[in-house]
């Protein structure tokens, strides 16, 4: 087992930690600390997402990349995300509709890559997409914090709202150049059938 499958294993071992630290009913609900639970899960958020850019970064320059590390390292950035997504519509009431946008775009595009890979072509993150985790990662932490420490300027601006706004529409964005940009894949696909 390398580092990077290390690291990557560690942000799937870290989301029950996240929620049990976010979600009403387990940590504050026993010891009366919801907020703090709430900067705790916050904290393990941007330290799992760190390990998602430090695994395939040692991955690639120690060239360990391994077929183990590809399955992972999807599986444990999708499971990060979703939990924390559906945690929050239940925590902040964050919009049903915005956890389904999201999680319909990563069915896509998840299956589009196995698609790919069966016909021996690997898709990598455009910038649009890059951009979309960027945007929903800041938006998660924020929220999390409750715009700290922006709301103790300008209480009012919703900065995490904000993000997630923009998240979901490069989500949709991001989704349909990637579709478009790979249609000849599934065009290929359908002509085998």
């Amino acid at each position: 087992m390398n580092l990077p499958n290390k690291l990557t294993l560690s942000r799937i071992a870290a989301v029950p930690v996240f929620l049990f630290f976010l979600v009403p009913g387990w940590f504050g609900q026993f010891l009366g600390l919801d907020r703090w639970g709430r900067y705790a899960a916050a904290a393990i958020f941007v330290l799992a997402s760190i390990t998602d850019l430090l695994d395939g970064m040692i991955a690639r320059k120690r060239n360990i990349v391994s077929e183990l590390g590809k399955f992972l390292d999807p599986i444990a950035d999708k499971l990060l995300v979703t939990a924390a997504l559906v945690a929050l519509v239940k925590t902040d009431g964050l919009s049903v509709w915005v956890v389904v946008i999201i999680i319909a775009r990563e069915f896509i595009v998840t299956g589009l890559r196995i698609v790919a890979a069966g016909q021996g072509v690997v898709i990598a993150a455009g910038r649009l997409g890059k951009m979309k985790t960027t945007f929903q990662t800041i938006a998660i932490v924020a929220i999390l914090i409750h715009d700290f420490p922006v709301s103790l300027i300008f209480p009012w601006l919703p900065v995490g709202k904000i993000c997630m706004a923009i998240a979901v529409v490069l989500t949709v964005v991001s989704g349909i150049d990637y579709v478009a940009k790979n249609a000849y894949i599934i065009k290929k696909e359908a002509n085998k059938k």
